[in-house]
């Protein structure tokens, strides 16, 4: 790993120590973030399979019922059925915050919670295959709803895993490692200063120990 362009002192080597201490920390939880969401996107992606399933027997159903009932009605009979629609719908989306990642929430109600509200047509002029494809219909919609709100959550949270596992990478194998490296390399810098300034400090001493014997055998 490389060593960071610093200078080797104490100061630099104390600052480097608490760069290091906070880097530890962010890995953890960083890692930790990642991993439950993970365990989140896992979840969403097995709802959403589900759902998929689910809506696609639903819609699967609903085209059989309005084929049987188009072979059965004119075309201005159907046009004439399906022409006005009595049914609405109220669509709220709010948001929901899971692991710093907004995901959408979709809710909705029917204005005519009423079954018959569905069919906006009479039943006289109508076949019963068209009423068996409406009603799957109305039943696929919250289905549609929910996988639509479980796709989204799951792009979103795919990103911010992404996101997050690079910076779990960056931390674990470039930043941490860098500067676990500048440290060993300041320390010992400082460590091979202090034997040289001991190493000079013991021969000043020697020189001293030398003109003082040197001295006395003068005077003696």
């Amino acid at each position: 790993m490389a060593v960071m362009n610093v200078n080797p002192t104490r100061m630099e080597l104390t600052s480097l120590k608490r760069r290091l201490v906070t880097a530890r920390r962010g890995y953890k939880l960083l890692k930790d973030k990642r991993d439950e969401m993970m365990k989140k996107f896992l979840n969403i992606v097995r709802e959403n399979r589900e759902l998929r399933e689910k809506v696609e027997t639903l819609i699967e159903d609903a085209n059989k019922s309005f084929v049987v009932a188009r072979a059965m009605m004119s075309d201005a009979a159907m046009e004439q059925a399906l022409m006005y629609p009595s049914q609405k719908i109220n669509l709220d989306v709010d948001i929901k915050n899971v692991m710093s990642v907004e995901l959408p929430v979709f809710k909705f109600s029917f204005e005519n919670e009423d079954e018959s509200g569905m069919y906006p047509y009479g039943y006289a002029t109508t076949s019963a295959q068209l009423d068996e494809s409406i009603k799957a219909l109305s039943q696929v919609l919250p289905y549609m709803l929910r996988l639509a709100e479980t796709e989204k959550s799951a792009q979103l949270l795919a990103a911010e895993i992404e996101k997050t596992r690079r910076r779990v990478n960056a931390l674990e194998y470039v930043l941490i490692p860098n500067l676990t490296d500048t440290i060993r390399h300041i320390t010992m810098k400082l460590e091979e200063n202090e034997r040289g300034n001991l190493t000079r400090l013991m021969k000043v001493k020697d020189m001293m120990i030398q003109q003082q014997y040197n001295a006395k055998a003068q005077q003696g």
